[in-house]
């Protein structure tokens, strides 16, 4: 079941493309009325996502519909990944929605999947996550879908964890006054990550007690003379640390390698190839 706020962005999404009505159903009378059945297949290998979405839409107009494959499993060309039966007019306004979405959410869940498995195949316990990087309206069903993929959502919004990037720094005046100022200022139970240009504002920002380090930028080597400075001075292992800034599928291995703990990658809702479906809809 999905939570309440996301029910209501699909109801949205229908009010959006139905309108005041599918004028091309309303122009073929012989559709009012009839019950049909319709199939959405897979046209492309991809880790399937967005069926709760399909499962909920469905719902919402009247429809019963069921799954015939599971979330976070491949899916291969003319599977059949969900039936919904009902009104053949509820159907057909209903298809491009759904089908807008599951493509979307199972490009985004196959491009994690991938990367993830790459990072793992290198380092067992990394996590690979999102970012704030996603579509405005959409960014519940990108975030899900990373995380049916294999990959951890990251915060979902501002107000989740205290995130001290580049520019707080530069306003309040340096890494070490904005770990300071955070700890004083925010809840205890909020966690504090700081993002850091240079080896320098690490240290100063986990001298402070920062519980995450986010390293901006930099290249796998200097990561690894990093790593090995702040075990010589014995606080590597008081923090996480998350690397970040164009990684993707063809170095994320070479990161893993470094040893940092999670790997964050705004490719995985900003770059990836939408999944091929397609809904086949017939009388019953």
């Amino acid at each position: 079941m999905l939570p309440h706020h996301a029910r209501a962005l699909l109801r949205t999404y229908l009010e959006e493309d139905i309108r005041n009505g599918d004028v091309t159903t309303r122009s073929l009378p012989q559709i009012a009325g009839s019950q049909a059945v319709a199939v959405i297949l897979a046209q492309s290998k991809c880790v399937l996502a967005g069926v709760q979405e399909a499962l909920e839409i469905s719902s919402l107009v009247g429809a019963e519909a069921e799954a015939l494959a599971k979330e976070g499993e491949w899916v291969t060309p003319e599977q059949p990944v969900v039936r919904i039966r009902g009104d053949a007019a509820v159907l057909l306004s209903i298809e491009r929605v759904i089908l807008n979405i599951m493509m979307r959410m199972s490009g985004i869940a196959t491009k994690t999947r991938r990367i993830v498995e790459r990072a793992k195949k290198v380092y067992a316990t990394i996590r690979v996550a999102a970012t704030r990087k996603t579509t405005p309206g959409f960014r519940f069903f990108e975030k899900r879908a990373v995380e049916v993929g294999g990959g951890d959502p990251h915060r979902y919004a501002l107000d989740d964890m205290v995130l001290i990037k580049n520019n707080h720094i530069s306003i309040v005046g340096g890494a070490r006054q904005a770990v300071q100022l955070a700890k004083k200022h925010a809840s205890f139970s909020k966690k504090i990550s700081c993002e850091v240009r240079n080896d320098e504002e690490a240290i100063e920002a986990i001298q402070e007690g920062a519980d995450i380090i986010l390293l901006d930028n930099f290249s796998p080597d200097r990561i690894v003379r990093l790593l090995e400075r702040l075990q010589g001075l014995n606080i590597r292992q008081s923090v996480v640390i998350e690397a970040s800034g164009g990684i993707d599928e063809n170095n994320v291995e070479a990161y893993a390698q470094t040893g940092v703990d999670v790997i964050s990658c705004g490719a995985l809702t900003h770059s990836y190839v939408s999944s091929d479906f397609n809904m086949r809809i017939e009388n019953e």
